[in-house]
């Protein structure tokens, strides 16, 4: 995929991640088909779908709860990964050679999806989301991981 391409992606991933209504932190994820530079799928976080309510209404329940990043994983939102992945599958979309582009590092639980659906190449949006996270493991596991320039994480 050429460069001015993977940019124009990662600028529409970011514009992706304004959909989502996670008061605590917007994520946008782009599943990429990268021989024919194509979107296959996209998703962000939030609530479940069909306009479920979010785990803690108009408040996050991480920050009410003062709850560690990336620990109790149980509490928040759907991730913008686990709902790339899980549209893809329900829409019949191959996951297997795909490129996902996400505007933080995924979680380890979004990494092992991220593996399993065999994606082999993230490109990580810095400055997102910090703390605990799954870059290590989908390094460990053959994913590629590629990082580029993004807005900073806001809480920092």
């Amino acid at each position: 995929m050429k460069k001015k391409h993977l940019q124009i992606r990662i600028e529409q991933c970011l514009a992706l991640a304004k959909a989502s209504n996670c008061p605590r932190r917007t994520f946008g994820a782009l599943l990429l088909d990268p021989d024919r530079n194509v979107i296959l799928m996209d998703g962000y976080n939030g609530g479940p779908r069909g306009g479920g309510k979010l785990c803690g209404g108009d408040v996050c329940l991480r920050d009410e709860q003062d709850v560690k990043s990336g620990t109790r994983i149980e509490i928040g939102c759907h991730h913008a990964e686990m709902n790339v992945i899980c549209n893809a599958a329900a829409s019949g979309v191959a996951t297997r050679g795909a490129w996902l582009i996400v505007t933080g590092e995924p979680c380890i639980m979004c990494a092992k999806l991220i593996h399993h659906a065999g994606i082999t190449r993230v490109i990580v949006v810095e400055g997102g989301y910090r703390g605990a996270n799954g870059v290590a493991y989908l390094e460990g596991h053959g994913v590629g991981v590629m990082r580029a320039a993004g807005p900073p994480d806001p809480r920092s």
